[in-house]
């Protein structure tokens, strides 16, 4: 089990800055919290080393560039023949998450294309996968709620 990072106030508020806008210059966010610039400097990078911040990028409307089809699926394979669909799946654009999972199935895939053709052709090749038993896709008919910052 992976040792965990206590978070004190200061680390929680400048991570929920950061999440808002990762381009906040290090004077702005030493304003905004009445401290100086070294010491969020030094804050930021004790949470790299530590692995609380993994990186920092760019949240992309994927409804904007013409990705507005939204897909989960749940997939039930052989077995024997789990890991090597696992190793398939993560080199399909398509799928932009997999989730090793418990219960029935064995792992839910969130899949994100620009068409319902496209998700057809992407569902049709998920189920001719040698190893794959059985697939239920959901589809996204509105996401309520896509939280991304924490500590709000």
């Amino acid at each position: 089990m992976s040792e965990h990072y206590y978070l004190d106030d200061v680390d929680k508020k400048i991570l929920n800055i950061l999440q808002q806008d990762s381009r906040i210059p290090f004077s702005r966010l030493a304003k905004i919290m009445n401290l100086s610039e070294s010491t969020i400097h030094m804050r930021i990078k004790r949470l790299r080393e530590a692995g609380v911040i993994r990186g920092f990028c760019v949240d992309v409307d994927l409804d904007k560039i013409g990705m507005n089809v939204l897909a989960f699926v749940l997939l039930k394979s052989d077995p024997k023949r789990y890991e090597n669909i696992l190793e398939q799946l993560q080199k399909m654009d398509e799928i932009f998450e997999i989730y090793d999972v418990t219960g029935e199935y064995y792992a839910l895939l969130k899949v994100r294309v620009s068409s319902k053709e496209e998700l057809a052709k992407t569902l049709d090749k998920l189920g001719n996968m040698e190893g794959v038993t059985s697939t239920y896709t959901m589809f996204v008919l509105r996401s309520l709620k896509d939280k991304k910052n924490f500590f709000e």
